[in-house]
């Protein structure tokens, strides 16, 4: 077989929302070093990017309950809900650049104004929501939030979720009219077509199968060409691994001490769909309830308006279930590959630990189409199954490592994992994900160009005005971005809903 041997500046792997929020920012910012894509699919976004493999949510922590906790002396911590609204604060101005420097169009097929909702139900929940809702309004970020105990302004808000609810539980909701539905895979689309108009290098249908530290200090990346079944050799002083589920295999691989001792553990999801227009018509939100024991934080049941292909439809979900596999379109030896021993110990340590995590996948799992349409009516006490149909989501891969808090501990959220000297930088974990690319993006550059960062910081800045600055604490600055992004992204016009 012959080989190709490249050399090129930056090597991106996947074509998802990560590896084109980098590949977009290091244009502008360095627009003339080579960057070349590797994505084993036939076109970008199209696995935990695409429109049906994620919840579509512009994570802001407007409505998920998972990002603010009770502590002991009943406050409310709200520290990393004010966190991850900054980060998306961050996409938002970088998306308006884009559309405002006419590098990419039509931002209405990527993002559109949906309210954000978190509804509860219960005596102490109702208790918990109102403290939280006091808490997140003295900040400037969660500005307009209502909340309402009352079953016949929520009649108002949610008419197709207390239509035909007869409990007399207390429930009770707040609502935001500045949430967002992002189809994140329309977007990864748009800046793969930016970015092959700069003249990078995208190559579909290649497969990554070493990425090895050459003597030079160069990394050569062994690449399998599906179309032809040639292997090539590319050779990049940067590597960045945006691969989903598949960035912890491809980390290993590379033998830096920073990717040992992290396992990963795969977790599937399901949704349940509507599509019949009479029903759609009737809700008009995100709404997110709590998450059950055990249930991983991915797994807050949410009944969301989405637009997909300028359709708008509902999802109800999100249902978990197993699979061994690191991507929809992994394999099942990809668990097992997973495991080596430097991690064993860390992955056995972390089965232990989450015993309960265990049951409540198996139970998942387990769920008759009978059951799913319980939880389902649980939102939507009316719901008729003709009405719904399963889609299969995503596969997400929760990082376990072992931390200050103990060998195995499972990690939520989303983190880089670099080598010392910036060489190499891997994207791991779930969600806020593809919402917080921006700033999970920026603190690759941080990381991995330090030396550059001097003469970027007037580009970064022109970019993503707030950058380094905290909009929690500057409420004049906020209003002033907030009023610029929504402009620029078309999120003035609010639909109403049609009852």
């Amino acid at each position: 077989m012959s080989s190709i041997q490249k050399k090129t500046d930056v090597i991106l792997i996947g074509a998802g929302v990560m590896s084109a929020t980098l590949g977009s920012l290091l244009k502008e910012l360095a627009p003339e070093w080579e960057i070349t894509v590797f994505e084993k699919l036939a076109s970008a976004g199209e696995e935990s990017s695409n429109e049906w493999n994620n919840a579509g949510t512009g994570h802001a922590a407007l409505c998920e309950l998972n990002y603010t906790s009770e502590k002991a002396d009943g406050s409310i911590d709200i520290s990393k809900a004010v966190n991850i609204n900054e980060q998306f604060q961050l996409s938002r101005q970088f998306w308006s650049f884009l559309v405002n420097s006419n590098l990419i169009h039509n931002p209405q097929d990527f993002i559109k104004p949906i309210p954000h909702m978190s509804l509860v139900i219960g005596e102490k929940d109702v208790s918990f929501l109102k403290k939280r809702f006091k808490a997140l309004s003295k900040v400037p970020l969660f500005q307009g939030m209502e909340f309402s105990d009352d079953p016949e302004k929520l009649k108002e808000w949610i008419p197709l979720i207390m239509e035909g609810r007869t409990s007399n539980e207390p429930i009770a909701a707040t609502k935001i009219d500045s949430g967002t539905d992002v189809n994140f895979g329309a977007l990864t689309r748009m800046l793969f077509d930016y970015l092959k108009s700069k003249n990078v290098e995208i190559k579909y249908k290649h497969s990554i199968k070493d990425i090895k530290r050459t003597s030079d200090g160069l990394w050569e990346v062994k690449v399998h060409n599906l179309e032809n079944g040639k292997t090539e050799y590319h050779t990049a002083k940067f590597v960045f691994i945006g691969g989903g589920g598949a960035s912890l295999p491809l980390l290993q691989k590379t033998g830096i001490p920073e990717s040992k001792f992290i396992g990963g553990f795969p977790v599937s999801g399901l949704f349940m769909v509507c599509n019949n227009p009479k029903v759609v018509a009737q809700h008009h939100a995100k709404v997110y309830g709590k998450a059950k024991l055990g249930a991983p934080p991915m797994s807050v049941p949410h009944l969301d308006t989405r637009y997909i292909g300028n359709q708008k439809s509902l999802l109800f979900g999100p249902f978990a279930g197993f699979s061994p596999k690191f991507l929809k379109t992994g394999s099942n030896l990809d668990l097992i590959c997973s495991v080596k021993p430097n991690n064993l110990f860390t992955m056995l340590a972390a089965g232990a630990k989450e015993m309960a995590l265990t049951k409540y996948l198996i139970q998942q799992v387990m769920l008759s189409n009978e059951k799913r349409l319980e939880e389902l009516r649980e939102f939507i006490p009316n719901a008729n199954i003709e009405d719904w149909e399963i889609v299969v989501a995503g596969q997400r891969v929760q990082v376990i490592k072992d931390t200050q808090a103990g060998k195995g501990t499972l990690q939520f959220g989303t983190e880089v994992v670099s080598a010392a000297d910036g060489s190499v930088a891997a994207l791991l974990g779930a969600s806020p994900g593809a919402s917080t690319a921006v700033h999970v993006m920026l603190e690759v550059l941080e990381k991995c160009f330090p030396q550059h960062l001097k003469e970027w910081e007037p580009k970064i800045k022109e970019m993503i005005p707030s950058h380094g600055v905290s909009l929690a604490e500057n409420a004049e600055l906020f209003q002033e971005i907030h009023a610029f992004t929504s402009q620029a992204l078309g999120l003035g016009e609010k639909e109403s809903l049609h009852r």
